[in-house]
């Protein structure tokens, strides 16, 4: 990345801030285009007391410019935003330039989710008379129960789980502790899993792993194994939506709300700083009631 001051906000984000791995990479990356526009305006990242507000707005007006959406310049205004903050805390500048600049307003998305009989049709994929299938089920299971995020998924230690009283402990965004419940066919899934399958694949690594979910050569499984194994078992249940492990975290918030789940109990479960986050959930169970009315009152 260009640019020593930079790399010091990037150290501070992961020593300080522990954000997680996908933060830092997009804050990289925001980071080293803003530097780009500055020398096309004369200015460097290295001397910040030459960049004001108007600067900022210019490079804002820039990305809009170049066909980014408004998410995406939202994201890199809140980058600055930070970046900014950090210069400031360490006292390379007196005041933060990005600090007023407006951000773009965002049309909120209603998020996608699985009807509970897609998700049961998902959930009876896996072959569990294999080894694999035995993990994947434990997997999927485990990802719809507890509404986990992926990372925090692949995060998990086998003494993370307590089985005996239905609990997972998560390690969640800013390096944040939490418990979540899990049901019991979870927890069923799990033991089958660890009777029958991770041993098995624990004996192919070269060294022990903590991981509670391995792959198949005994490590820890990533990220992308979770969105592949996924998309696998999707084709095979014949489901026509686009589905990633956070459609399965949406589909575990809204049926939880569908059911009468108190929103602050859903958002300590799904590890949101802001209940305005767990709020939009609402709005989806709210247009599932109408839709159902509309289908079903004879004066609708």
């Amino acid at each position: 990345m260009d640019g020593s001051l930079a790399e010091e906000f990037v150290t501070y984000l992961v020593a300080d801030k522990k954000v997680s791995p996908n933060t830092v990479e997009s804050y990289s990356r925001d980071l080293q285009q803003f530097a780009e526009f500055l020398r096309t305006v004369g200015r460097d990242m290295d001397r910040p007391e030459e960049i004001d507000y108007l600067i900022v707005r210019q490079f804002m007006s820039y990305m809009a410019g170049k066909g980014y959406c408004k998410r995406s310049i939202a994201r890199k205004q809140a980058c600055l935003r930070t970046f900014f903050k950090f210069l400031c805390k360490e006292e390379r500048i007196p005041r933060n330039p990005a600090k007023d600049v407006s951000t773009p307003k965002i049309e909120k998305k209603l998020p996608q989710f699985l009807e509970e009989t897609e998700v049961e049709a998902l959930l009876a994929q896996p072959d569990v008379s294999t080894v694999l299938g035995l993990r994947d089920k434990a997997l999927l299971e485990m990802l719809y129960a507890a509404g986990l995020r992926v990372g925090e998924m692949t995060g998990l230690n086998v003494t993370d789980v307590d089985y005996s009283a239905g609990y997972v402990i998560v390690m969640g965004k800013g390096r944040k502790e939490r418990f979540v419940p899990v049901g019991s066919d979870a927890i069923d899934a799990l033991g089958r899993y660890l009777d029958g399958a991770r041993p098995r694949l624990a004996v192919k690594s070269v060294r022990p792993c903590r991981s509670l979910f391995l792959n198949f050569r005994g490590g820890r499984l990533s990220a992308r194994s979770v969105a592949r194994l996924l998309d696998k078992y999707v084709k095979m249940a014949a489901t026509r939506k686009h589905v990633s492990p956070h459609t399965i975290r949406h589909s575990f918030a809204t049926h939880l709300l569908g059911r009468g789940a108190d929103l602050r109990s859903v958002q300590e479960m799904l590890g949101h700083a802001s209940i305005s986050t767990t709020q939009i959930y609402t709005h989806v169970t709210r247009k599932r009631m109408k839709e159902v009315y509309d289908r079903s009152h004879p004066r609708a």
